[in-house]
């Protein structure tokens, strides 16, 4: 019997943990998540968005319309940022961030600052928006990578089942 040919390469694999990473999320209506990753192949942080540690989850608003204070905005953390927060070291110099959605402007400063390199992305929905443009702007203005994933895999089932013993 010869190996599988059905494995997942490495990106798929990345981009799978910070899907799952966004599961974590309380966000009811975004959901994203992060992996950092060594030079080596090494996952250095993860995030997901939601509030500071410390913030009670059932104290602030998960808005999204409404008056600024009323909304989640003010107060959720970016996947992106938690991952650079939550990373196991602080050198993350020529890593890479795997994220489902590109990064806003704000987390585009914190990548920038963090030295890592590069950013696989899957979607660019709000690509159209001001804070899109202004973080591609510094992102490319920086020298950062960025590459939008093409799956080979449509999806990643994760069966959590356990068979027992006889």
């Amino acid at each position: 019997m010869g190996k599988r040919n059905d494995y997942i390469g490495w990106d798929e694999y990345f981009m799978g943990v910070a899907l799952l990473s966004a599961q974590r999320s309380k966000d009811p209506s975004t959901q994203v998540g992060a992996c950092i990753v060594s030079r080596d192949r090494k996952i250095v942080g993860v995030g997901y968005n939601g509030f500071p540690k410390g913030c009670d989850d059932d104290s602030f608003p998960w808005e999204r319309d409404g008056e600024f204070l009323a909304t989640k905005y003010p107060f959720v953390c970016h996947a992106e940022l938690n991952a650079i927060l939550n990373s196991i070291s602080r050198d993350l110099s020529d890593c890479t961030i795997y994220v489902a959605l590109f990064p806003c402007n704000e987390c585009a400063k914190a990548i920038i600052q963090s030295g890592i390199r590069e950013v696989v992305y899957l979607s660019d929905k709000y690509a159209a928006t001001d804070i899109v443009q202004a973080s591609k702007r510094m992102l490319n203005g920086s020298g950062v990578k960025l590459r939008m994933l093409v799956p080979s895999h449509k999806q990643i089932l994760l069966d959590l089942s356990v068979e027992e013993g006889p």
